[in-house]
């Protein structure tokens, strides 16, 4: 594909995809049919809450006739009290092996393992520990430049180890303060329907954790959240600069502040449940991403080159997950669909747009399992893919990627994927990789 090619097919995928998102985002948030049905709740938009409390009352409600008028409502049993101290380990090994393209093809090995230790001093105030240590090889940069392994993924140079520490205050109905040090995988593996952390579900960032080229993937600063009936309302103020192996102290802003605002809907089609969200994200930084832009995409400096002398960035995402089957047999099962699209201003963002497509949930034959199937797409700033051309030609990336996870057990997993990529590299080949991993929470 030609620089022309890729700047000739920018605006035709951009623009079917925002009008197609943006017309489900119209009709779900206009749509009477789209009204509070089922009773189902946002207040916690997390993976497992929206699939239990959706299957559960939705199945309920389709298989049991109406009560007679004269019946008083069912009260809702009132959630359990957390703990005191509340642990949680997850680990992982990985292999995997390009076995298409220009990569070499022989297997590497690695391993991650995330600890989740809160102490809920009341009901109202929570501390937060979130220790991380990595391992081994990846596959990651070996055929796109967007990182085939979420879980192993970190800045180029950087350690083994981090932790992050945050401490979390809670409100009336439902509302949360977060501030801190924060890993964003842990918001990205409480997505509806995807619910990809590195450890579970989708492997590549560019659908477990996708890359805004705006929000680092560790960052230092506070976290609002305050749902409102069918609504949840966001609002992010951050240090643009990655806190990975910082304790956020360091930088103290001194590249800008980073925020976003966001606005997610509950919805309902068929009596499925569903969310749509919008955000909106930027920062005051007056130059690029260096800490996360790769080196290979380093631009010469200014005057040489023109990337990077912009101030100031803005983001638009547009997010749409719907369940379309659930399982009555199978409370908090079932599949359904899953999309997103983001657009920003360009330089100094080196991402001018991206998004995916896909499907993911449970089969039905083996509820227990997983899988999932996506397509994602990404597109490089022009003003960077011209300074840089000399030396390193770059175009749009796609990819596909499939998973399957048989689940041995409660908390042990085994998962197959592939991933087929069409690399932003122009000079390479369309690259294949096969990867397995073995997953353990308790």
């Amino acid at each position: 594909m030609s620089t022309n090619s890729r700047r000739a097919g920018a605006p035709r995928f951009a623009g079917k995809v925002v009008q197609l998102l943006a017309a489900s985002a119209i009709a779900l948030a206009a749509s009477p049919a789209l009204a509070d049905t089922n009773g189902i709740s946002l207040d916690a938009v997390s993976s497992e809450t929206f699939e239990l409390a959706a299957s559960g009352e939705a199945s309920s409600a389709q298989a049991s006739p109406a009560p007679a008028p004269a019946a008083p409502p069912a009260q809702r049993p009132a959630p359990p009290q957390p703990k005191t101290f509340e642990t949680k380990i997850v680990a992982s090994q990985f292999v995997d092996a390009p076995v298409g393209g220009d990569a070499r093809s022989f297997a590497r090995y690695g391993g991650r393992v995330d600890g989740y230790f809160t102490f809920n001093a009341s009901p109202k105030f929570a501390i937060k520990l979130r220790p991380e240590f990595t391992w081994g090889e990846t596959s990651n940069g070996e055929i796109g430049l967007i990182p085939a392994n979420t879980a192993l993924f970190r800045p180029e140079g950087a350690g083994d180890f981090d932790l992050s520490a945050s401490a979390l205050f809670k409100f009336g109905k439902g509302a949360t303060l977060e501030v801190g040090k924060m890993n964003l995988l842990d918001t990205s593996g409480e997505l509806p329907i995807v619910a990809s952390n590195g450890h579970y579900g989708f492997q590549n960032l560019g659908i477990a954790l996708p890359p805004t080229a705006v929000v680092p993937n560790t960052l230092t600063g506070a976290m609002l959240t305050v749902p409102s009936g069918k609504m949840i309302y966001r609002a992010w103020v951050f240090d643009p600069d990655s806190q990975y192996e910082r304790t956020g102290f360091e930088t103290a802003f001194e590249s800008g502040v980073g925020f976003l605002a966001a606005a997610a809907r509950r919805t309902s089609i068929g009596g499925k449940p569903g969310v749509v969200n919008l955000a909106v994200v930027g920062s005051t930084r007056d130059s690029y991403a260096v800490d996360i832009l790769p080196r290979a995409l380093t631009p010469p400096p200014q005057p040489i080159g023109n990337f990077g002398n912009e101030s100031g960035e803005l983001a638009m995402q547009l997010s749409f997950y719907q369940y379309l089957n659930l399982f009555p047999e199978a409370p908090g099962k079932g599949w359904g669909i899953l999309a997103r699209f983001q657009a920003s201003s360009g330089d100094p963002t080196f991402l001018d747009y991206s998004g995916y497509f896909g499907f993911s949930g449970n089969p039905r034959w083996r509820p227990q399992d997983r899988f999932g199937v996506a397509y994602f797409h990404y597109s490089l700033t022009d003003e960077l893919v011209e300074d840089i051309a000399f030396r390193l030609p770059l175009e749009d990336e796609d990819g596909v990627e499939l998973f399957y996870t048989y689940q041995f057990a409660k908390g042990l997993g085994l998962t197959g994927s592939m991933q087929v990529v069409d690399s932003a590299v122009a000079f390479r080949d369309v690259g294949v990789t096969l990867g397995a991993r073995l997953t353990a929470g308790f």
